[in-house]
């Protein structure tokens, strides 16, 4: 993981308001943090934290109220179109529940982006999804539908398509919800391989603490919209943990 370089995300003072109106509490509330590349980085919280509105401030899906979402050196919020295109093209997306195109293929499903994209000649597509099919171990799947998968399966399939184009980052939303222990493993084996093979910056929602303890280099915890800590994971658990947060805290230093 290279510590020396830029952060390839920062947020700088970030508020969000669905209703800037309204007398509520913000989804996010004066969150700053950076996220180095190469890392694996958890964020947790219970529902309702703004751990999905983080992610969609990344991906361009919505804008701060307030301060400055910084990906790969650009502030989201200055992109025009075409600047927000590009963004997207760095940047893969797994969202809880992959939703795949039920009448086509794995092969065909892991291959749309490159096709939106237009980026190479349909040899480099087939090529391009070949390996990542391979990467994620499913090369035999290639002609079968998804109604023939099983969760784990869709699930690395949802990976395969987030990955083909090879983005420098990578967004997971939940990504092993609903799985059993064997496809959990399978997916979290994809997102290390992603980070070392790949060179990939990995972001994983997650609530299992397990996952982060298993593949994180360090998580954000959020509680209502605030950044409460950021700690270090290590063979031991992390090094600081704030000490409200009593599941967290038994989970993670266990």
């Amino acid at each position: 993981m290279a510590t020396d370089l830029p952060a390839i995300v920062e947020f700088r003072h970030v508020t969000k308001r669905f209703r800037p109106d309204a007398d509520e509490r913000p989804a996010l509330d004066d969150v700053s943090l950076s996220i180095r590349p190469g890392e694996i980085f958890g964020i947790i919280g219970e529902s309702g934290a703004g751990k999905s509105t983080l992610l969609e401030l990344i991906n361009g899906l919505t804008r701060p109220t307030d301060g400055d979402v910084v990906v790969r050196g650009e502030t989201v919020a200055d992109l025009d179109r075409a600047g927000l295109r590009a963004l997207r093209r760095d940047v893969g997306v797994v969202f809880q529940g992959v939703h795949l195109l039920s009448n086509s293929t794995v092969r065909d499903n892991v291959r749309l982006p490159l096709r939106l994209a237009r980026a190479t000649r349909s040899k480099g597509q087939q090529d391009a999804v070949d390996e990542i099919l391979s990467f994620v171990g499913l090369s035999h799947r290639a002609d079968h539908y998804p109604a023939q998968l099983s969760g784990g399966e869709r699930q690395r399939v949802g990976l395969a398509r987030a990955l083909v184009a090879r983005p420098p980052l990578l967004l997971c939303d939940e990504p092993t919800s609903s799985l059993d222990a064997s496809t959990t493993a399978d997916v979290l084996r994809v997102l290390a391989d992603a980070r070392e093979k790949l060179g990939t910056t990995v972001v994983v929602i997650t609530h299992d603490l397990d996952v982060v303890k298993a593949i994180c280099d360090r998580a954000a915890l959020l509680e209502k919209g605030r950044l409460r800590e950021i700690f270090e994971i290590d063979a031991a658990g992390p090094r600081s943990l704030p000490s409200y947060y009593e599941q967290v805290k038994r989970e993670l230093t266990a």
